[in-house]
């Protein structure tokens, strides 16, 4: 299966794609298979596997196995620097942190895992990573400069930048935990200049109506996480949330 072709027709086909992302550290490889399961018959689209710095090595391994144990949905990383990569993964999110101080995030991390993600011969999908504050724990670790939720034409700028480098996916985080999602006012703007490539909104998206404004504001994707974890049914919030951003 070629990842990026399955996302994006799914977008053409029903508006919108729905990304449950689970992080190898913060549970079981066990109780990470439980709650991929829960996420595929709640309809999600894909599991994304990372997101920390401790997402990696045998964990994350583990963490993969488990999950395709239970489901054939694609499994694409989502990795905090080179050692996220997983030779058993169907696809990675090879992504640049646009708006970093660190040129570890630019392009340090990508040059050390490039080389891996081309010998285990993983799909690699460009992505321009920007952070909205407030930021959380990826803005603090990957020395972003925020981007004020107030400032979309900032947003824009590094997005353009992004699509100008070639990059297909530009993704708009706000951070775990944050108490929102890039403002409806932001995913326009950007979607505007983005065009066809594909836009991913992430951070603080707990309830359908917060997903169905992100994707009638321009997104063509949307990543849960926290909310995941923290649900006692996984399956009816997956499909609630997934129920919103469908045609």
């Amino acid at each position: 299966m070629q990842v990026e072709k399955y996302l994006n027709e799914i977008v053409e086909r029903e508006g919108a794609v729905h990304l449950t992302l689970i992080d190898p550290a913060s549970q079981s490889p066990e109780k990470a298979a439980a709650m991929a399961l829960a996420a595929k018959e709640g309809g999600t689209d894909a599991i994304m596997i990372g997101g920390s710095t401790g997402a990696s090595g045998l964990v994350l391994d583990q963490t993969i196995l488990k999950i395709k144990e239970v489901t054939d949905l694609p499994t694409i990383l989502f990795p905090g620097s080179a050692a996220g990569v997983s030779a058993y993964a169907d696809a990675i999110f090879f992504m640049s942190l646009l708006n970093s101080r660190d040129l570890n995030y630019v392009t340090g991390n990508q040059a050390l895992g490039a080389p891996l993600v081309y010998k285990c011969g993983i799909e690699a999908i460009s992505m321009a990573y920007i952070i909205i504050e407030p930021g959380g724990t990826v803005g603090w670790v990957g020395d972003a400069r925020l981007i004020p939720k107030n400032k979309p034409e900032i947003a824009v700028a590094y997005s353009l930048a992004g699509k100008y480098l070639g990059m297909h996916y530009t993704y708009l985080e706000t951070g775990s935990g944050a108490d929102g999602p890039a403002s409806p006012q932001m995913i326009t703007a950007v979607k505007k200049v983005l065009g066809k490539n594909i836009l991913i909104v992430g951070g603080g998206i707990r309830n359908a109506e917060t997903a169905r404004i992100c994707v009638h504001s321009g997104a063509d994707m949307i990543v849960t996480g926290t909310v995941v974890e923290e649900s006692t049914d996984v399956t009816a919030k997956i499909r609630e949330l997934v129920s919103a951003i469908k045609k």
